[in-house]
């Protein structure tokens, strides 16, 4: 099988990139699988960019979008991980007739591949993983106000990221499956917030990006 592995920040691929026993983006797994990282820069327009170029130079049977996101909910701690059973964008707003952060006709929220949610949620080891919705849009989180917004539109939302939900409509198109596994680097409306983002980088993000290897070794050679 071949997985495309997507993610944003030089600092999310370098740690995946260290991991693979070759000397380009691309490499084959122990299982068998092929491999493909790309790092698509921040943002919508980035993701969406990088998932096109991907499909239509690599053709991958599957897309992962992986790295760092905001855990939005008590249940989850730094560190922890989270699935996206469901994406949706919490930026975008078409009018009546529409639900919000739904792109008039497309889904108002998209469905993480089953296959590839379920294998995710059946990873065994110490990192608690969990599923559930991940809301996109183009703002870093910061302040509690923020959040609340956030919340009260999608009150069952786990995390916040700038990519996946963009990388989830790509897929959609082009009937691609897709799953979006993020990694909680931060919690959005904490006290000294920023210092968390940071403390995660530089003495927690090693260890945490290990259960993505995990799982992309652990992928079965078919969906």
């Amino acid at each position: 099988m071949k997985i495309g592995v997507m993610m944003a920040m030089q600092s999310e691929y370098d740690r995946l990139r260290s991991q693979m026993r070759t000397d380009g983006d691309t490499g084959s797994m122990d299982n068998g699988n092929e491999l493909r990282l790309v790092q698509c820069g921040i943002g919508k327009v980035n993701a969406a960019v990088g998932a096109v170029e991907l499909i239509r130079t690599w053709q991958p049977d599957c897309i992962i979008s992986t790295g760092v996101a905001g855990g939005i909910d008590t249940v989850l701690n730094v560190t922890d991980v989270v699935v996206g059973s469901r994406t949706v964008y919490h930026d975008v707003w078409c009018g009546e007739g529409n639900a919000y952060g739904q792109v008039q006709g497309l889904p108002a929220e998209f469905a993480g591949d089953s296959m590839l949610c379920s294998h995710a949620l059946g990873l065994e080891g110490t990192v608690p993983v969990h599923g559930g919705l991940i809301c996109s849009g183009d703002r870093f989180i910061t302040e509690r106000s923020e959040l609340n917004v956030i919340k009260e539109k999608f009150p069952d939302a786990l995390a916040v990221d700038m990519e996946s939900a963009a990388i989830a409509q790509v897929c959609h198109l082009y009937g691609v499956p897709f799953l979006s596994f993020r990694i909680i680097s931060d919690t959005p409306g904490a006290e000294e917030h920023q210092a968390q983002y940071e403390d995660f980088w530089r003495t927690m993000a090693e260890r945490s990006f290990a259960v993505t290897w995990q799982f992309l070794c652990s992928l079965p050679r078919s969906l």
